[in-house]
């Protein structure tokens, strides 16, 4: 469905001197710099995956994202998506892709949604009957049924994005490009839209693609993960792979309601990290040892509460941002 050759996005800027001096010089002559935002990128993915674009601000995910949908031109290399070279921009090519951006809108501000959805219709040519049957089944899945004759600038942005979506899927695409789908969104919103997400994607075996900071969404929705730093590809695996990147230990927390001493004898030969208070301790255990371990700190010390950790891709990606030469080892 989409497959990338050497791609690469570089974007043209220009140095300027502080001041008026800096200012009149610059008018005679000027200093470019050339950034690449994307270097080089090889990627494929087929039909009925949902992939995470993953990375740190500024990596270039959303320059990909631009380049899959055609918005910019690459400066170099190659992509298509289902057979179309994107920044083309095609009629047949956009009837097929959607692209969702968490922080931009594709619906008139001062008008209800199904407004919107109506002109939508017209530009897909969709006919009525699939319309209505489309509108009706995604408002209840939704749970928006109520929401489509309000003004979208009176709804909530939990709804607004609800309502973006099905805009974007009004047309039954291809391939989807969500970028940040949930950023913002208080939790309840944002389990109900991944729940969304993922029942479309098992009705219809469309390929997804979604970028988002939030490691939750990338938990509930994708089996596959691309790594993105400083415009190159660093990672191109299964989440399970990724997650066991740094180990496959697992992260045990300990909590205690009074100060517990690091140096007991139960702590010894343990990678223990202690809070401040030394009232929670972090553990790192061996998957074998686990239930080994925590039952013997369970019964020989006085804890209130303990968890694993329920998102191991947090800790990776965050380890990676920081020192992303780990991947290179």
């Amino acid at each position: 469905m989409i497959t990338t050759n050497s791609l690469t996005k570089n974007f043209k800027s220009y140095k300027k001197e502080p001041g008026l001096r800096g200012s009149i010089k610059n008018i005679f002559k000027r200093e470019y710099i050339t950034k690449p935002a994307v270097e080089g990128f090889d990627l494929n993915i087929k039909k009925g995956e949902i992939v995470a674009l993953l990375g740190p601000n500024g990596a270039g995910k959303t320059t990909l994202m631009k380049m899959f949908t055609g918005i910019i031109v690459p400066s170099s290399g190659q992509v298509q998506v289902m057979g179309h070279e994107p920044y083309k921009r095609n009629k047949e090519f956009r009837k097929k892709i959607a692209l969702v951006m968490g922080q931009k809108s594709q619906l008139w501000w001062d008008i209800p949604a199904m407004d919107s959805l109506l002109l939508l219709q017209k530009y897909y040519e969709i006919p009525k009957d699939d319309f209505d049957q489309k509108i009706k089944k995604m408002a209840a899945l939704l749970n928006v049924e109520e929401l489509l004759h309000i003004h979208v600038r009176k709804l909530s942005l939990g709804e607004r994005m609800k309502m973006e979506l099905m805009a974007s899927l009004i047309h039954s695409p291809d391939v989807i490009f969500l970028d940040e789908p949930t950023i913002g969104l208080d939790l309840i919103a944002q389990e109900s839209i991944r729940s969304f997400i993922r029942e479309y994607h098992k009705n219809n075996d469309t390929t997804i693609i979604i970028t988002s900071h939030y490691m939750a969404d990338v938990q509930a929705l994708c089996e596959r993960i691309v790594l993105i730093i400083d415009g190159k590809k660093g990672y191109d695996g299964t989440l399970k792979s990724f997650e066991n990147i740094l180990g496959s230990e697992k992260v045990v927390t300990f909590v205690y309601d009074t100060k517990q001493d690091p140096t007991d004898a139960i702590w010894q030969g343990l990678d223990a990290k202690w809070d401040n208070n030394h009232q929670q301790v972090d553990l790192r255990l061996p998957e074998k040892k686990l239930r080994e371990i925590t039952s013997q700190i369970l019964i020989q010390s006085p804890v209130i509460d303990f968890h694993t950790e329920k998102l191991p891709i947090e800790r990776v990606m965050k380890v990676l941002m920081e020192n992303p030469k780990i991947l290179h080892k």
